[in-house]
């Protein structure tokens, strides 16, 4: 008997009937989603997640009565979200509330499709223990598989929840671990976190400013704890 594919169930909170029905027609093209609902507002949304165990949420921030970011903040325990609006100005609030990825509409399908590559990564990666070693590289364990990652060679480390992602010059590594982990095992003279998700490599940041660092050609922002901490 031929193994089902696992299904990542979706669930579509947008109030343009047309987005929604694109972000449906895209779910559909993808065998390893299912779609639960499509929901025009917060409110029927959250009923939705009391009786659905749903792993992935495609949200718009422009909702009625209860904005989409408002409504995120009020969940206890969220699924993983995917940010859809029509707006560029939220970026660094989704940061914050550690969303998955951010689509502006209209949404192309290879955005798409890179976005949940993106959530399929976070969902199946394995816990992992991490060891450092004084000739200056962290041992990465999964199970029976063990990486090397130098120093000198990462750039940064973002965090999702309980994973992380360590980006590097040759590879981005995805764990499930929380950051505060692995910021413990890092030399603190070489690499500084400067937001709840992220820790970057010092001398690696290209551009810095009040609000964010460019590192290897990505944006960052500052937290304002950590922006606090330097005064």
């Amino acid at each position: 008997m031929k193994q089902q594919n696992k299904k990542y169930k979706c669930l579509i909170v947008e109030d343009e009937p047309i987005a929604a029905d694109i972000i449906a027609a895209f779910i559909e093209k993808d065998q390893e989603l299912e779609l639960v609902e499509i929901c025009s507002d917060a409110i029927h949304a959250h009923s939705v997640l009391k009786r659905e165990a749903v792993d992935l949420m495609f949200l718009d921030l422009h909702l009625p009565v209860l904005k989409g970011f408002d409504f995120l903040r009020k969940l206890e325990n969220p699924p993983e979200v995917i940010v859809t609006t029509a707006y560029h100005d939220y970026a660094l609030e989704g940061f914050e509330l550690d969303v998955i990825d951010y689509l502006l509409k209209p949404i192309p399908y290879q955005r798409f499709e890179k976005a949940v590559l993106k959530f399929k990564h976070f969902f199946k990666a394995e816990e992992a223990l991490i060891e450092h070693s004084e000739r200056d590289y962290i041992l990465v364990h999964f199970g029976k598989r063990q990486i090397k990652l130098y120093s000198d060679d990462i750039y940064f480390i973002e965090s999702f929840r309980e994973y992380i992602v360590i980006h590097t010059k040759n590879e981005d590594v995805k764990i499930k671990m929380p950051i505060s982990k692995i910021e413990e095992i890092l030399d603190k003279k070489k690499f500084k976190r400067i937001h709840k998700s992220y820790i970057v490599a010092q001398d690696k940041v290209e551009i810095y400013s009040a609000n964010e660092l460019v590192v290897n050609g990505v944006k960052i922002p500052v937290g304002r704890t950590y922006k606090e901490q330097e005064h």
